[in-house]
């Protein structure tokens, strides 16, 4: 499957943290579409702030990301040096450093090692012209189109990295995204890029982006923890002409959910994938509330872990949701794979089927609350020492 036409990258080591790819650019060759959604957290990073305002307007040219620090909480010295970088990449491209979103992603409160930013990014376009109408400076490391090495730059605690392309009609689309740890998102989550040839006015991109946004990476969690970076951006540059705008949002909504499920594989010691679907809600709030609240519960995820049919532990996350007085328990229903679990009680054999089944990569668990005809699904992982292990030794 081809790339989206008229995007260029770069990727490069500029030593951020340690011996791996830690820089990318992505740039059009013309005005591009641009719509973004980002973290709600009162400790959002100057990237963040700074990428509001370029897709305020629906118009830029593209991004640039460093991995393996997250600059926040560096106060005005964090602010200078996210400004800074957004002019180092924008000069790395040829285009107005206004016209780049910016996203960094990593451990917070360290600031960025500036020096070698500055004289990597300045040598990968020492004694360089400029690549025939685009911009971007001939010769540069990593240079071309090539997203697969974008996707591995964006990389921290990532085991692989996140990829995945769709075609619709002429036009096609591809999406990179990183995340396995702090990852419960009040906005998008994670960071996450989309990419496509398609032409879409911007009041459209950003209203179809935000559905799709909704119902994908907003029904993920790993952790419960927000974190201070999260961005999701999609570009739409219009070099392959218009698509029906249903099929886009089909297509994009399909990549992205293929996203959320590597992330919630890749989760931090995860063994097991959490597939969460509640029914019957009053409303589509209540269903996600309910749902969020059971691939959440510690309890169920260590019993996802163990492969215990402990459907005890799933009615106390539901019940947990006490704001939500129309949940009748005497009406509720929950499912491990395809058995019932409650209220019917559960013979040694539906146990047994149930345990087999969550030894499985993907575990399902239904709950039907008997209100109305509301529905959502929510992404999550088991909960392992590895989880522990990692974060533990994170910083050290």
């Amino acid at each position: 499957m081809n790339d989206p036409q008229g995007y260029s990258t770069v990727t490069a080591d500029l030593g951020v943290k340690d011996d791996t790819t830690d820089f990318c650019v992505v740039v059009s060759d013309r005005p591009t579409a641009v719509a973004g959604v980002f973290t709600r957290s009162r400790f959002a990073g100057p990237s963040v702030t700074l990428s509001r305002s370029v897709v305020a307007d629906g118009m830029a040219r593209g991004v640039v990301v460093i991995s393996k620090n997250a600059n926040v909480a560096n106060g005005a010295v964090g602010a200078a040096d996210a400004a800074e970088l957004q002019s180092l990449a924008a000069g790395l491209v040829g285009v107005d450093a206004t016209e780049m979103v910016v996203a960094s992603t990593g451990v917070i409160g360290r600031v960025y090692p500036m020096a070698r930013i500055r004289d990597g990014i300045t040598g990968l376009t020492a004694g360089a012209g400029l690549a025939a109408g685009t911009g971007l400076a001939a010769g540069t490391a990593g240079g071309g189109c090539d997203f697969d090495a974008v996707a591995r730059a964006i990389m921290t605690t990532d085991t692989h990295p996140k990829i995945e392309r769709a075609v619709v009609g002429d036009a096609t689309i591809v999406g990179v995204a990183k995340g396995v740890g702090m990852i419960e998102p009040d906005m998008a989550t994670l960071l996450t890029f989309f990419f496509t040839d398609a032409a879409i006015e911007a009041p459209a991109l950003d209203a179809l982006f935000r559905r799709v946004v909704d119902r994908t990476f907003n029904a993920l969690s790993i952790d419960t923890d927000t974190s201070t970076s999260d961005s999701a951006v999609v570009f739409a540059n219009g070099a392959a002409g218009t698509v029906d705008l249903t099929a886009f949002e089909e297509a994009l909504g399909e990549i992205a959910l293929a996203l959320v499920l590597q992330i919630a594989a890749d989760g931090e010691g995860a063994t097991r994938v959490i597939e969460a679907t509640v029914t019957g809600a009053r409303d589509a709030a209540q269903a996600k509330r309910v749902a969020k609240a059971i691939v959440n519960s510690p309890l169920v995820k260590t019993a996802v872990h163990g492969a215990d049919p402990n459907w005890g532990r799933v009615v106390m996350a539901i019940g947990k949701c006490h704001d939500d007085t129309d949940i009748d328990p005497d009406a509720v229903r929950v499912w491990i794979g395809d058995d019932e679990m409650y209220p019917t009680p559960a013979t040694p054999e539906v146990l047994d089927r149930a345990s087999a089944h969550m030894l499985g990569t993907r575990v399902l668990i239904r709950a039907d609350l008997g209100i109305g005809d509301a529905a959502f699904t929510a992404y999550g992982c088991d909960l392992t020492d590895g989880y522990v292990r990692i974060n533990a030794d994170y910083t050290t």
